[in-house]
């Protein structure tokens, strides 16, 4: 297995595209709908074509007067006008909606191959990475993207289209007055080019600043109650109201921005095309051209005109999504550090639960300076139960880390059933273990699936099986709905006793030939303890088990328990033989049962 280097999104260090640029990305996603967009183009260029052949029935009508014997000649050019109207009507209506269903299903695939591939990363990145900021890119970017994609780019293209259009019949109708207005194409062109880029630079900017208040929110919301229970209710208020106030100064700097854009383009263009026609009113006094021709070239003005602030006003909506589609490449492009390699080497097709850890170095990337694990050396035998137990920051939590794959060891091997970790899918050393942690994560969902999550496959009567054996089952069928009742965002309508007997409920189901369990019976009441452990006991028999042991009442019959501290083994062995070398464990079992001694003699 290789391992690359993660590195999470950090905007300030990343290189920046200039302009448009980032937009290319979303070509890999709007290419299987090459065919819808064909056809979005034809019903456009239709659209444009009849909006472009109304100055010129405009025209004919103008110079053919409004007198009773010319009156079949109008009928005949009013009618061709009322064409145009429904041609122009039901081709722009047909562009609006393939070019907003592009929009729609475009965001949707972005969505999906984005979060599909922060699923991908691996604890490093989330160390780096703030859950908030992942989850603004996931709506707020994608949101802008959808703007643009499903609307914007369908009316930017409009107005390219009906600009290129309305030049050349400008230049047909009277190549003098056109040469004019092209005078002022640098006048207007080149200075918003110098502005746009310094709006797609704060556009990038109120992006991350919306991403830091939805850091900040999502951090307080999913620890309410602690702020509750501390009463920091106005600090976070004040703190989030400082981030708001920091990212709406930051927004009105874009809008301020593109607004005088805005005025500059929009007064350019428009006191160009009062001057142009001044000049023609001229020439059609002079007779140099006639009434309907004048019309007609202010008609192709205005449309001219008004595309081009069109497009003024497009380009700063651009260069907005510009920066979010470069955000969200930023994501795209992070490489999960640990791959599953090209030919993965096979496990034994029988799980034998052997773990191997051998002269294991490991550093955490965020705290290199301290070594988690020094020459960790650890053989445990099929089916036999290990305990690890030491001080915190001994290394225990870390061995579980490494055993499942979420980081490899900076020197030498873990192997499981005899295969080196680092060669195998890390999918399939996972699906060997199971784990039930100190804190259990429940998901905004029901009872049955939550303990489906040990396997996803299980039919329902493999899940109540496995219930009764973790001893689940018993306050389940007293809720509302049973297996089917919602547990609420992190099983907040359960008690922290029944969230670990559900995970342990999934422990069972997965029929692991590993068991990880992290003190897994600490928020049990002494019923439930007795139960589960009856439970827990019937399951180890057919598995290996380590354990991360914090109460040492719990392991006193463990096969071995292995004694760590600052991320070395001290010693192994019996609880007995521990107790009667001396040292840490002695140390350590005499201060705990000493001190549930005295509890029993208070509750007593």
């Amino acid at each position: 297995m290789s391992e690359q280097p993660e590195i999470g999104p950090a905007p300030a260090t990343k290189k920046r595209e200039r302009d448009l640029q980032p937009l290319r990305r979303l070509v890999p996603f709007l290419s299987p709908y090459w065919t819808t967009i064909v056809i979005a183009l034809a019903a456009l260029v239709i659209a444009a074509s009849a909006t472009l052949g109304m100055p010129i029935a405009l025209r004919h009508l103008i110079d053919a007067g409004f007198s009773a014997d010319q009156a079949r000649s109008i009928d005949r050019y009013f009618i061709v006008l009322f064409a145009l109207a429904v041609v122009l009507a039901v081709f722009a209506a047909t562009r609006f909606y393939l070019v907003s269903w592009i929009g729609e299903r475009v965001v949707a695939d972005l969505r999906s191959a984005v979060f599909k591939h922060v699923l991908r990363m691996t604890p490093t990145f989330f160390e780096v990475t703030r859950t908030g900021e992942v989850l603004s890119r996931l709506t707020a970017d994608t949101t802008l993207i959808q703007t643009v994609v499903g609307s914007s780019l369908s009316v930017a293209l409009r107005s390219f289209v009906t600009l290129v259009g309305g030049l050349i019949m400008l230049t047909i109708t009277s190549p003098k007055l056109t040469g004019m207005i092209i005078l002022l194409v640098p006048v207007i062109v080149f200075p918003i080019m110098f502005v746009g880029r310094r709006i797609r630079n704060l556009s990038r900017d109120t992006q991350d600043r919306i991403a830091d208040t939805s850091a900040l929110a999502a951090e307080v919301l999913n620890a309410m109650q602690v702020v509750q229970a501390f009463t920091l209710e106005k600090l976070h208020g004040e703190r989030y109201d400082a981030a708001i106030a920091h990212s709406f100064k930051t927004a009105l700097r874009r809008v301020r921005t593109r607004a005088f854009m805005t005025v500059y383009a929009i007064l350019v263009i428009f006191c160009g095309i009062v001057v142009v026609l001044w000049v023609g009113a001229q020439n059609v006094v002079s007779g140099h051209i006639s009434g309907g021709e004048l019309g007609q070239f202010l008609f192709y003005a205005v449309i001219v005109g008004s595309s081009t602030a069109g497009l003024t006003e497009i380009w700063g909506s651009l260069l907005q999504a510009a920066g979010a589609t470069e955000r969200l490449a930023e994501l795209l492009d992070t490489e999960p550090r640990i791959k599953s390699p090209v030919n993965p080497t096979p496990l034994p097709k029988v799980p034998l639960g052997t773990t191997t850890f051998e002269h294991v170095s490991f550093n955490y990337p965020s705290r290199p300076e301290h070594p988690a694990l020094k020459d960790f050396c650890l053989d445990v035998s099929p089916g036999e139960t290990i305990a690890l137990v030491g001080p915190s920051g001994a290394g225990k939590s870390t061995v579980f880390q490494l055993l499942l794959d979420f980081y490899q060891p900076g020197a030498g091997t873990i192997s499981v059933d005899g295969v080196d970790i680092r060669t195998a899918d890390p999918a399939v050393i996972r699906n060997r273990v199971g784990i039930v942690p100190q804190e259990t994560v429940l998901f905004a969902d029901n009872v049955m699936e939550n303990i489906r999550y040990g396997k996803s496959d299980a039919p329902d009567e493999d899940v109540i099986a496995a219930s009764r054996s973790a001893g689940a089952d018993e306050f389940i069928e007293k809720l509302p709905q049973g297996y089917s009742t919602f547990i609420g965002e992190r099983g907040v309508r359960l008690s922290g006793g029944q969230k670990q007997r559900v995970a342990i409920a999934r422990a069972i189901l997965r029929q692991p030939s590993i068991l990880l369990l992290d003190e897994a019976t600490s928020a049990l009441d002494a019923a439930s303890e007795k139960f589960v452990q009856e439970a827990l006991h019937k399951l180890m028999q057919n598995c290996t088990t380590i354990i991360i042991a914090h109460r040492l009442s719990t392991i006193l019959n463990v096969d071995r328990i292995v004694v760590m501290e600052q991320g070395e083994i001290v010693t192994i062995g019996s609880h007995a033989e521990l107790l009667s070398r001396g040292g840490l464990y002695a140390r350590l079992a005499r201060l705990q049962f000493q001190q549930e001694d005295s509890v029993g003699q208070v509750v007593g």
